[in-house]
């Protein structure tokens, strides 16, 4: 598909031609902006839809609503207006001018020039711009240099770093996902001398900056760049062994798995429990991130950075004992930390035992306790304990009476 004709696709999508509609025209001019021109110009889906209109945030809220159009006022103070199409949202945008930046968030006023717009962007990939009759606006070469595979600053790097330090991880982040080769040496001179901006930053943002880095298509390289650059220790307030990374995506190739944000986070930032309570608050994690992240290092310190991973029963008992999730987030880790292949046979077949394990249940319940006289809460809880680990250790039998045998036993140690 060429560059054109998926404009074209882009352009004939109906809940997009309905947004136009309501948006466009009648001395107002609305284009679609930034990501999506730029996912469309390489093929690449694009789930999210910003638009740049010359309306301001009321003309546009007044406008969608004649049109039948729900519309939500999400940062209105800042001129963002959601516009719902067939439940799909749109982030319609009023052109701003930048009247005071301070590293952080930009206070701005309204305007009418698409060019001063572009040039307010971070990067010239980000810069296009595409209009409702498909004529693609590209003052700064952004069509260019996304062919080329290159991410490049708009303007003077420093300047466009110093509007929002954000930017520093951002350049990181789409040369990751974008491009090809050596990073742009004037970005990336850019970003060092800016580096101590990240911890101006808000914990949510720079979180969200680096599980995209992290799962970009060249996540593992770029992040040890930034790495070697002093970044990455700065952003998470720790200690980042990013060579851990290369390592792990040899793994992930091996097994042919997709990338896995928080799972390389575990890699190259978490050696113990402290390390993902200290992740959690400097980067505000989600409640589940920081358990996995924490599940993960307790089983890992439980590894003993193995030389060869638990097999057969004793891999059980681990399952048992930290859960399958845990089980494969340690075993992936330490098999980093082996230094064995990235094919290694025996520690892929770990884990893909380990998640053998998952559909493997205890043939006994509470209720079957009960009718042989255990009937305390408590006491069901640590009898089935027991009984697992007796069950694991016998080879996760089937037969009724042998099952039967276990019961007894733990039922019998529970009363000594």
């Amino acid at each position: 598909m060429t560059s054109r004709i998926a404009l074209a696709a882009l352009l004939a999508d109906p809940a997009i031609a309905r947004a136009f509609a309501a948006l466009d025209g009648d001395g107002e001019e609305t284009r679609i902006v930034g990501g999506a021109v730029r996912n469309a110009l390489i093929g690449k889906p694009t789930n999210d839809i910003d638009m740049a209109t010359t309306a301001t945030p009321d003309i546009v809220m007044r406008r969608a609503k004649d049109a039948g159009l729900r519309c939500v006022p999400t940062g209105f103070e800042h001129g963002t207006v959601t516009v719902v199409v067939a439940g799909r949202p749109f982030e319609v945008t009023s052109l701003r001018e930048d009247v005071e930046t301070d590293g952080r968030r930009a206070k701005v006023r309204f305007g009418r020039d698409f060019d001063a717009d572009a040039r307010r962007r971070d990067f010239t990939i980000n810069s296009m711009s595409l209009t409702s009759d498909g004529v693609l606006h590209d003052l700064l070469g952004g069509e260019a240099d996304l062919a080329a595979r290159r991410v490049r600053f708009i303007g003077d790097a420093d300047s466009r770093i110093a509007e929002d330090y954000l930017r520093v991880l951002r350049f990181f982040r789409f040369s990751a996902a974008y491009g090809e080769g050596p990073l742009d040496r004037e970005g990336l001179a850019a970003a060092i001398r800016g580096r101590a901006g990240l911890e101006r930053l808000s914990a949510e943002r720079v979180r969200a900056e680096i599980l995209k880095l992290l799962a970009a298509r060249r996540g593992p390289e770029v992040a040890q760049e930034a790495a070697e650059a002093g970044l990455l220790e700065i952003a998470i307030a720790g200690v980042a062994h990013a060579s851990r990374l290369m390592r792990l995506a040899a793994i992930e190739t091996a097994r042919a798995t997709p990338a896995d944000a928080v799972l390389r986070l575990a890699a190259f930032a978490v050696l113990v429990r402290e390390d993902a309570d200290r992740l959690r608050d400097r980067l505000r994690l989600s409640n589940a991130e920081h358990r996995r992240l924490h599940a993960a290092a307790s089983a890992l310190e439980a590894l003993h950075q193995s030389a060869a991973p638990p097999e057969g029963t004793q891999l059980a008992e681990f399952v048992f004992l930290h859960g399958v999730d845990a089980t494969g987030d340690a075993l992936a880790i330490a098999h980093v930390e082996s230094r064995a292949a990235p094919d290694d046979a025996n520690w892929l077949k770990s884990r893909e035992d380990a998640e053998a394990l998952r559909e493997l249940k205890l043939p006994v319940s509470g209720d079957d306790l009960k009718q042989r006289g255990v009937t305390e809460g408590r006491a069901i809880g640590a009898t089935l304990k027991t009984l697992q680990m007796k069950w694991i250790r016998a080879g996760f039998p089937r037969d009724p009476a042998e099952i039967a045998r276990l019961i007894e036993e733990a039922i019998a140690m529970r009363k000594i």
